[in-house]
């Protein structure tokens, strides 16, 4: 039966992206509204802070060394060291409200990441819509230049590939659903939008994802307090109850790529009563009889 412990009790904000470097075996995560990219052993252990100037989003380990980073005014390469930072571009210059939110690498390089506005509710007269949809899924590729893949998203959530490349797999959180493109990996397009997953009948909303070697896609259901597994037909597999109940994102780590990491919000949501001794925390998920895939660096 799985275990899910407490690792580091980081008391993060909002605790997002738990990122696993094979490479270096060690584990990454970050408090988004805090700024900061915190990283431990397995184990939990050697727990070291790092600092950015501005809300980040997600990150990306790259393979000339560093992380990249999507950052509220776009993306930049991070230097752990210096903690300096090299701006590459903001695609949304022109939305102050939106900054970059939930990111992944693909298995030729890019780093896919989606922009959130911080304004949820706000109308667009000009469109007449509520809410605003006026964020957009990006690539930024290895030679640092950005592509546009999707538009009309309010917040971009659980970019993951299945393990062919075929199909990538995306949430706009207030949606209530995951939606399945299909995938070039060779030019890092994508085509053929249709919804996958609908969270409906669930409590809370789709979050951050990621894939593992059977190419089952597990989801941290935010507000849900429960992690759940679909089968790539879109199944529900296996749900798993969580002590607290905020969780923002999973992702397969360890030695042998078989404990799952799960990162939390410790703020208070309005209207959602905030209880939880461990909220904020990272947390570990062990015995599922499951295994992850190496996640890629970015190219650049």
């Amino acid at each position: 039966m799985a275990e899910i412990r407490l690792l580091v009790d980081s008391k993060n904000h909002l605790g997002e992206g738990p990122l696993w470097d094979v490479e270096d075996q060690r584990l990454y995560w970050i408090d988004s509204s805090a700024a900061e990219i915190w990283s431990c052993k397995e184990d939990g252990s050697d727990v070291k802070l790092n600092y950015v100037p501005l809300h980040i989003g997600s990150m990306a380990i790259r393979e000339k060394g560093g992380a990249v980073v999507a950052l509220a005014n776009g993306f930049s390469l991070y230097d752990f060291k210096t903690q300096r930072l090299t701006h590459i571009g903001d695609p949304e210059a022109d939305e102050p409200e939106n900054r970059l939110n939930d990111g992944k690498v693909d298995r030729r390089g890019r780093f896919v990441a989606g922009y959130m506005s911080y304004d949820h509710d706000r109308f667009d007269a000009n469109r007449g819509q509520r809410p605003v949809r006026n964020s957009a899924l990006y690539s930024l590729n290895p030679d640092l230049s950005i592509t546009r893949l999707d538009s009309g998203i309010k917040c971009s959530n659980g970019p993951c590939w299945s393990p062919d490349d075929k199909t990538f797999y995306f949430c706009d959180s207030y949606d209530d659903l995951m939606y399945a493109y299909d995938y070039d990996i060779e030019t890092g397009s994508v085509s053929n939008k249709r919804a996958f997953l609908s969270n409906k009948d669930y409590p809370g909303t789709f979050d951050g994802s990621t894939v593992d070697s059977e190419g089952y896609i597990w989801n941290a259901h935010v507000f849900g307090g429960r992690i759940i597994r679909y089968s790539p037909d879109g199944k529900i597999d296996r749900e798993i109850e969580s002590p607290v109940r905020n969780l923002t994102s999973v992702m397969f780590g360890g030695k042998n790529l078989d404990v799952l990491y799960v990162s939390s919000m410790g703020r208070p949501i309005k209207g959602v009563p905030q209880r939880e001794q461990n909220a904020g925390g990272l947390f570990a998920v062990y015995d599922l009889g499951v295994k992850g895939l190496p996640e890629p660096r970015f190219g650049g």
